[in-house]
C-alpha cells in the first residue's frame, strides 16, 4: 500500500472501518514491530486527531514509551500505576471518561481529559504492550472505540 491514507469524515464506526482496513494493508508483510507501531499511531492520529496516541511496551516488568504521536509523554510506567499500568495488570481495556476521577492517574499532560488503554497480547496471552489514546475532551471514548481498537491490537504481531 502507498504510504498515503484516505481520511474520511463519517460516523465513528465508518471511520474505524476505513482506517483499520488501511492500517492492515500498511502493516501487512512488515515484520518490524516499531515500524508498525509508528505507522499505526500516525494513522490513528491522522484519522481521529486525538490529543495523544501511542504505545507503551513491556520491558523488564515496566511499561516503556514506544512509538507515539502527540506531545512528550511519560517514559516509564509501573505495573498497576495509572490507566496504562492498570490495563496491563488487569489484562483488559480501560475507558476513563474523566482522568481526574481515576485513582492514581498519571498526568503526563494536564490537557488530557479522557483516555482509553487497550492491551496488546503476545502469542502466550500475556500483555506485551498497551495502546494508549488520550483526548482533551471529557467522555470522548466509548464502546465503539473499544471494539475497533481491540480489533486493531489483534493485528499487531508480537
Amino acid at each position: 500500500m502507498a504510504e498515503e491514507l484516505k481520511i474520511i469524515q463519517d460516523s465513528k464506526e465508518k471511520q474505524y472501518q476505513s482506517i483499520l482496513a488501511q492500517i492492515e494493508a500498511l502493516i501487512s508483510g512488515e515484520e518490524d514491530l516499531i515500524a508498525n507501531m509508528a505507522n499505526i499511531a500516525a494513522a490513528l492520529k491522522q484519522q481521529f486527531d486525538w490529543w495523544w496516541i501511542g504505545f507503551y511496551v513491556v520491558r523488564h516488568n515496566e511499561l516503556v514509551l514506544g512509538p507515539f504521536q502527540g506531545p512528550v509523554a511519560c517514559t516509564r510506567i509501573a505495573k498497576g500505576r495509572g490507566v496504562c499500568g492498570a490495563a496491563w495488570q488487569q489484562k483488559t481495556t480501560l475507558i476513563v471518561k474523566d482522568v481526574e476521577q481515576f485513582p492514581g492517574h498519571i498526568a503526563c499532560s494536564s490537557a488530557s481529559r479522557s483516555e482509553i488503554v487497550v492491551p496488546v497480547f503476545d502469542r502466550e496471552g500475556e500483555v506485551a504492550a498497551v495502546l494508549d489514546a488520550d483526548s482533551e475532551h471529557l467522555a470522548h471514548f466509548d464502546e465503539t472505540d473499544q471494539l475497533f481498537l481491540e480489533k486493531l491490537c489483534k493485528l499487531i504481531r508480537l
